[in-house]
């Protein structure tokens, strides 16, 4: 029997999304831009934190052998780029199956790390994540449609909501409720605001769809492959929050390009998952530390061309929907 964490890299790898919402969003060019190339800024805020850079590795994996030989690569890369990494779930780790896949920092001591644990975990296996990991902030995910799917996945969730209120109001770190990929809504988002939750990854369909990977490991429901709402969808659905809430954005991000769409819709930072998986199993460390580095200089370029000086700038930026994309708006 193959490890769970092992299909995951796996179907992750394996699977192509059909639709993208980022192709259906275009950005107004500005022909005469306000700054020079060297003033672009792309220091960002979020998590109680100054960052370096707006993107970030995003929660994968952890808990196997195979998971812990990717997290090495992803720690490597991410202390030599100066960005920050964040681990799978860590209740593998609690449960004492292969700790030593999450914390790469006594090899690579300038890695930045957070980590990442299920909503369905009561707040005291936080507190343990915490006390263990030191992490710079510490993910809650929701994974209710990959839980359903899941044949071994959690069938009671009446829980949830209270160990929410816990997270947010028991623990000394700061908390981020991370989607996985179906997009998070704003009913949720708003109820979690009433709890305390100040951060919000909301992780839309466009990348890896953990309903595709729970059907290919036995859910059997394909027709439920694509469940969820697109990152870009989910994005337009908050803007109204962003000046409230720090909004942070994953699922489908592909490039630079994706990722100033991101922030024109309100994203503080963006998280990459699929994308820096595929790279370090493709590539040399060495070649992935020069892409990542690559699109450093292509976001500036790029602000450059918007007449943005700052991440925050870019909410400023004028743009035009298309297809579904622009066909869901209206029918708001």
């Amino acid at each position: 029997m193959t490890n769970r964490k092992d299909d995951h890299i796996k179907y992750a790898l394996k699977y192509q999304a059909p639709y993208n919402s980022f192709d259906d969003i275009e950005l107004i060019h500005c022909s005469l831009p306000s700054y020079n190339l060297a003033e672009i800024d792309l220091t960002t805020h979020f998590a109680g934190r100054d960052w370096n850079f707006p993107f970030y590795i995003n929660a994968m994996t952890g808990g196997s052998a195979k998971a812990g030989q990717v997290n090495r690569k992803l720690a490597q890369v991410a202390a030599a780029t100066g960005i920050l990494m964040v681990t799978g779930s860590y209740s593998a780790a609690l449960k004492n199956v292969h700790p030593d896949s999450f914390d790469f920092r006594e090899e690579f001591p300038n890695l930045l790390l957070a980590t990442n644990i299920g909503i369905d975990k009561p707040v005291e296996l936080g507190r343990k994540a915490i006390e263990q990991m030191e992490p710079l902030f510490l993910q809650v995910h929701v994974n209710l449609m990959q839980e359903l799917l899941m044949p071994e996945g959690e069938r009671e969730f009446r829980s949830w909501k209270k160990n929410l209120e816990s997270y947010a109001t028991e623990l000394n770190a700061p908390i981020i409720l991370k989607e996985v990929g179906f997009g998070m809504d704003e009913k949720t988002v708003r109820f979690a605001i009433s709890k305390g939750i100040k951060t919000f990854d909301i992780s839309g369909r466009g990348g890896t769809s953990f309903a595709y990977i729970e059907n290919q490991r036995g859910g059997n429901r394909d027709y439920l492959n694509e469940w969820g709402q697109t990152t870009g969808r989910a994005l337009l659905n908050l803007k109204a929050l962003t000046d409230e809430v720090e909004i942070l954005a994953s699922g489908g991000v592909r490039h630079p390009l994706d990722m100033i769409k991101c922030f024109v819709l309100g994203a503080k930072t963006v998280g990459l998952s699929r994308i820096v998986l595929e790279l370090v199993e493709t590539h040399s460390v060495e070649e992935v530390i020069a892409i990542i580095n690559g699109w450093k200089d292509d976001l500036r370029l790029i602000m450059c061309s918007l007449d943005c000086r700052t991440i925050k700038d870019l909410k400023q930026v004028d743009y035009i929907l298309y297809g579904k994309l622009a066909a869901a708006v209206k029918k708001v």
